[in-house]
C-alpha cells in the first residue's frame, strides 16, 4: 500500500448526492485545501427524494439539500460546487450525463478527479450500493477517460472553447479500496462538521461515531488514528505531466 502524501493543484469530484462526499473523502479534501489544492465538487443530483418528511416535496427537497451541500463545502474551504440537477434515485449513465461531466472536467481542468467503484454492489452482508452512486461513478470515469481527453469527442464543446483536457489521477473511494491510505487525523473534526451540515439526513441519530469507527478500521495497522482509503489509476506518468500540464493550461497556471 502507499502512505505518501500525494498533493494536486486542482481535484474534481463527481458524486451522486450531496453528503456522499463527506461521507467519503472529505477528510482527504481539507487535507488538501490547507495545503493549496483548488477543490471542485461536482453533483449529478441534489438528492430530491431523500427527504421522507411527510408533504415534503421534490423541489422542497432539492432547495434544502443545496443549501446543506453549499454549507458542507464551505466547511472544506471547497472553491465551488456544481449541481447537474439529475433526477435522484433514477440516475442513469446516459450519454448526456457524460457530456455534462466532460464539460464540467474541460472547464475546471482537474488534476485528479475523484468517484466511487461502480463495479460495487454489495458492499458488505448489510449493505447494498445505490444505483445512483454506481451510475454516477461509471459516468465520471467514462468521462474523464477518454471523453475529456479526445478533442473530436463532443467537438461542439472544443468550439465553445473547452478544449480538451487529460486528467492525471483518478482516485476511487470505497469500501474495498486500499492501495491508498491517507492520514486525516488533523482533519476528522471538518470532515464530521461537514457532514453533520446535511442536518436533513440525520434527524433522530448522530452519525459520528459510526464515520469515526470506519476511519478507524481503515487507519488499523498504519501508525494512524484515522484515515480514507483509495484506489489510484495514473493516466499520465509523473515524467510527462509537467508538460501536458503546460500545454493544456496555457500558462501552466
Amino acid at each position: 500500500m502507499e502512505n505518501s502524501f500525494y498533493i494536486p493543484e486542482k481535484a474534481m469530484v463527481i458524486v451522486a448526492h450531496p453528503d456522499d462526499i463527506e461521507f467519503s473523502c472529505a477528510g482527504t479534501l481539507a487535507k488538501w485545501k490547507k495545503l493549496g489544492t483548488r477543490l471542485s465538487y461536482v453533483l449529478c443530483t441534489s438528492g430530491d427524494v431523500g427527504i421522507a418528511s411527510p408533504g415534503m416535496t421534490r423541489e422542497k427537497a432539492t432547495e434544502i439539500r443545496e443549501a446543506e451541500a453549499r454549507e458542507a463545502a464551505r466547511i472544506v474551504g471547497t472553491d465551488e460546487i456544481i449541481f447537474l440537477r439529475e433526477p435522484d434515485g433514477l440516475l442513469q449513465p446516459t450519454l448526456e450525463l457524460r457530456k455534462k461531466l466532460v464539460r464540467e472536467i474541460r472547464r475546471f481542468k482537474p488534476e485528479v478527479v475523484i468517484t466511487g467503484d461502480p463495479t460495487v454492489v454489495f458492499a458488505d452482508d448489510t449493505y447494498i450500493n445505490h444505483p445512483d452512486h454506481r451510475a454516477a461513478a461509471t459516468a465520471a470515469l467514462d468521462a474523464v477517460f477518454p471523453a475529456s481527453g479526445q478533442p473530436n469527442l463532443f467537438q461542439e464543446l472544443e468550439n465553445e472553447g473547452l478544449q480538451s483536457h487529460k486528467v492525471r489521477k483518478v482516485f476511487i473511494t470505497g469500501w474495498q479500496q486500499n492501495q491508498l491510505v491517507v492520514d486525516i487525523d488533523d482533519t476528522m473534526d471538518l470532515k464530521l462538521q461537514a457532514l453533520l451540515a446535511h442536518k436533513s439526513q440525520f434527524p433522530s441519530w448522530d452519525p459520528s461515531e459510526m464515520v469515526k469507527k470506519w476511519a478507524s478500521e481503515r487507519a488499523e495497522g498504519h501508525g494512524m488514528q484515522y484515515a480514507e482509503i483509495f484506489r489510484v489509476i495514473t493516466l499520465e506518468s509523473d515524467e510527462n505531466w509537467e508538460v501536458l500540464r503546460k500545454t493544456q493550461n496555457g500558462s501552466g497556471d
